[in-house]
């Protein structure tokens, strides 16, 4: 999960797919991170931190970090929020298999838009609720497709 300082939108979605997952039973490797070196370290919005806990998720141990070359390695898919996070994380990609890893989020709710996630920094309390929902949906979708993905491996 991408987005530009890691603290809002990325960290948020981390939390509730980590969570979704857990319930499932499904074990996976999910992490976020950002490119706004300035913010190296820090933890989540206050805001992010309050909309998570309204829904009973806790992401107050997350850090911030940059997003890395090092990243295509290590997961099979990156999610995006937005055109610039798209952009930016293409600009370290190496080949075309790294290139096909990378996705808007909101793409697992409406394929091949190419929605952005608005960034809810620059907003009130409402805009990570919105944010929320949308990461909550595009979460089930994730997960949906995941499981299918497996199960047509499985009875291959």
């Amino acid at each position: 999960m991408v987005c530009l300082g890691n603290i809002c939108r990325s960290p948020m979605a981390e939390g509730i797919l980590k969570s979704k997952l857990k319930i499932q039973g499904i074990q996976a490797i999910i992490d976020s991170a950002g490119f706004e070196s300035s913010q190296i370290g820090d933890f989540p919005d206050d805001r992010a931190l309050l909309t998570m806990k309204r829904h009973g998720l806790d992401i107050s141990k997350h850090k911030m970090r940059l997003f890395t070359k090092e990243d295509f390695d290590n997961f099979d898919k990156i999610y995006v929020m937005d055109r610039n996070n798209y952009r930016d994380v293409l600009s370290l990609a190496r080949n075309e298999h790294d290139i096909s890893k990378v996705d808007y989020i909101l793409n697992a709710i409406e394929p091949g838009k190419n929605q952005e996630l608005p960034d809810p920094w620059y907003g009130g309390i409402n805009g990570f609720e919105y944010v929320f929902q949308k990461l909550d949906l595009a979460s089930d979708k994730i997960i949906e497709n995941l499981v299918s993905q497996n199960h047509k491996l499985v009875n291959k």
